[in-house]
């Protein structure tokens, strides 16, 4: 019975064909399909350099505004004591430190956290794109030869 079928299959489809006739109709192609290219092993070496992933991942560009070094003289905006005053302002100070991410500014006279305490060592820490810190211009470091006490 299915050798039956089949045959019967078969016959409906050789007839379709026989009866189709085949027409010849120009087809325009819209985007050819290139094979695949292989690249030559110095293509292969030249891809491989340029593909490397950066060092660190930056949420901002790397361009900071100060390159900050240790010995620099900057200003900073904080809480220190002036006369014998707490007052809030710009004061200078001398970088200690300076990494990836923070700079470290150590003041000669008492400095004080926002919530009031005073810093022991004198040193506070600074992200690179404060808008507290910045360095002082060359030419009152040359008039003003010390940091003075206050």
């Amino acid at each position: 019975m299915q050798a039956k079928a089949k045959s019967a299959v078969e016959e409906r489809t050789k007839t379709s064909m026989k009866t189709k006739p085949a027409e010849k109709t120009k087809v325009r192609v819209v985007n050819r399909i290139s094979p695949p290219r292989i690249p030559s092993p110095a293509e292969e070496r030249r891809i491989a350099k340029s593909a490397r992933a950066p060092q660190f991942a930056y949420m901002k560009a790397p361009g900071l505004a100060h390159d900050f070094q240790v010995g620099d003289t900057v200003e900073v905006y904080c809480d220190h004591e002036k006369n014998k005053e707490r007052v809030r302002g710009w004061i200078r100070g001398i970088v200690v430190q300076v990494d990836n991410k923070l700079v470290a500014v150590q003041f000669r006279s008492n400095v004080f956290l926002t919530d009031g305490w005073m810093v022991p060592d004198r040193i506070l820490w600074y992200p690179l794109n404060s808008e507290h810190i910045h360095p002082v211009a060359k030419k009152s470091v040359k008039r003003e030869k010390a940091i003075p006490d206050y």
